[in-house]
Parts: structure tokens; C-alpha cells; sequence
């Protein structure tokens, strides 16, 4: 079974319920007379409700119908925001320069409507002490609170404890407000 619907000649009952090209109803018809009102319109019949009893179909440009419905679908993608999860990864022992540097990236990876996953890695007996990575992993969280929360709250994973970062921005007011200062630093440029 196609996800085509049934035009003219494939359909195969003996009335519909049909549809006039400007939305109107006709009513209940057989199909051999709704085949006729098509040809001289000079349009498809084409089933819009096969389950219906009777079936519905509808008078209308069939060409003209899958092409307008395949923009649809391509503006509908293009449109579309995809999520993407950027990944830090951090010691337990980590520096406070090399922290900082770290946080940083997270800031940007936040502002740009990026997830972020935040991953410490245990080494040796570092492994036997999971509380230094909890409280690295919450103070990055109140580090950068006002641009992100925590969506899935540290835990810990054999050798590593994750915790996942979503930002309060979605990606397509990231990228309207990146443009917008884009726009702002072309015009003090100029002037």
C-alpha cells in the first residue's frame, strides 16, 4: 500500500462523498458521475479520506497539489532547528586557568543554543572519590546558570560522571540574535 492516494480511474467504489475545488460539498455521487464532473472541470478526483464510508474525494489540480505539498515539506526542514550536543571533557583535579578556559567554551557552546554535555573523566584512585567531580560539575552548573540549566543531573558512568547542560535559548534565537549583532556591528562600522 502506497502513501500515494487513489486519482481518477484507481478508485474503485461505487459512490463518494465529493468535494468541489473551492471546498464546497457536493454530496454523495456515484463515481462514474463525479469521474465526469473532473473531466470537465478539467481537474483530478483524487480520495482524500479512503476510510470514510463513503470514501471523500475531492476535485482538484492532483500536479499542482504534490508540488505545493513538497514546498511545504521543504520549508518545513529547512526551518527545522537541529539540536546539536557539543561535549567538554574535564579532570578532577583540573587547574583553575585550564577551568576557566573550559567554562568558557561551555558559555559559548550555551550561547549559541548548543547542548552541552559536561563529561569528568576518573583516573586510578581519583575513582574512589566521585565527590570532587560532583561538586566540579555543580559549580560549572551555577557557573553558567543564567545561560543554561542542568537537564540530566550528574552520574556517574564506570571511569566517567556526566551530566548534561541544555540552554534557556533555542538554537533558532541563537542564531536571530547573532544575526541581529552581526547587523548592529555592520552599521557602527560604516558610520
Amino acid at each position: 500500500m502506497s502513501a500515494e492516494p487513489r486519482i481518477n480511474d484507481r478508485i474503485r467504489v461505487p459512490e463518494v462523498r465529493l468535494v468541489g475545488p473551492n471546498g464546497e460539498q457536493v454530496g454523495i455521487v456515484p463515481i462514474a458521475k463525479a469521474l465526469e464532473l473532473a473531466r470537465e472541470s478539467d481537474l483530478d478526483l483524487v480520495e482524500v479520506a479512503p476510510t470514510a464510508r463513503p470514501p471523500v474525494a475531492k476535485l482538484m489540480d492532483y500536479g499542482k497539489f504534490k508540488y505545493e505539498s513538497a514546498m511545504k515539506a521543504r520549508e518545513a526542514r529547512k526551518n527545522q532547528a537541529h539540536t546539536v550536543i557539543k561535549e567538554i571533557k574535564l579532570r578532577p583535579k583540573i587547574d583553575p586557568h585550564d577551568y576557566e578556559t573550559k567554562k568558557g567554551h561551555v558559555v559559548r557552546f550555551l550561547k549559541a543554543g548548543d547542548k552541552v554535555k559536561v563529561t569528568i573523566m576518573f583516573r586510578g584512585r581519583e575513582q574512589s572519590r566521585p565527590e570532587l567531580g560532583f561538586r566540579l560539575l555543580q559549580r560549572l552548573a551555577d557557573d553558567v546558570e543564567e545561560l543554561g540549566f542542568v537537564e540530566s543531573r550528574p552520574k556517574q558512568d564506570g571511569r566517567n560522571m556526566i551530566m548534561v547542560i541544555g540552554p534557556h535559548k533555542k538554537k533558532a534565537e541563537a542564531k536571530a540574535e547573532r544575526a541581529a549583532a552581526r547587523g548592529q556591528d555592520a552599521e557602527h562600522g560604516t558610520a
